[in-house]
């Protein structure tokens, strides 16, 4: 067996949290990548998420749409779509869903009578509050390995990556 092979399983199997054996000693070159170590914290937050906001009919995605929604910035599709970079159709897809749903609506922008931004209704901002919970739970599962001065500090640092521009 390969050392990426040996070192996939290690991980896989929830070993991950000391270093596996390495037969030849040196380490697989992924385990190292910041890029990749950043990609499978995404995939492993994505999926603890998207678990605690199934019961309330969410993902991830739709779960961020309705927070900007209810923090009553009022934003535009165009300005959801570049907070969270997204393809604009993918958040006219998320924003339709959630307005089929009745958990957020279209209104004229008043500065701008060519464009609609996202508010939450009455119904999206009690779902948010619950949803909120549930994703707060799913992330101290998924941090709990971390000291709180750690994930204040990843959390800094992360904001520093994300919002360089």
């Amino acid at each position: 067996m390969s050392i990426i092979a040996s070192r996939t399983i290690w991980y896989a199997s929830g070993m991950g949290t000391s270093d596996p054996p390495e037969a030849d000693g040196t380490a697989a070159p992924l385990v190292d990548d910041l890029s990749f170590l950043l990609a499978r914290a995404n995939a492993l937050s994505l999926a603890a998420g998207n678990a605690a906001l199934a019961p309330h009919g969410l993902k991830a995605r739709s779960y961020s749409v309705l927070s900007l929604a209810v923090e009553g910035a009022r934003p535009t599709q165009r300005d959801i779509a570049g907070f969270l970079r997204l393809d604009p159709s993918q958040v006219v897809a998320l924003v339709d869903d959630l307005q089929r749903r009745g958990l957020l609506e279209r209104v004229p922008d008043p500065t701008d009578r060519r464009a609609n931004v996202v508010r939450a209704t009455d119904a999206g901002r009690a779902l948010h509050r619950l949803a909120v919970d549930a994703a707060r739970a799913a992330e101290e599962t998924l941090h709990a390995a971390l000291a709180p001065a750690e994930r204040s500090q990843l959390a800094t640092l992360l904001r520093r990556i994300a919002f360089v521009d």
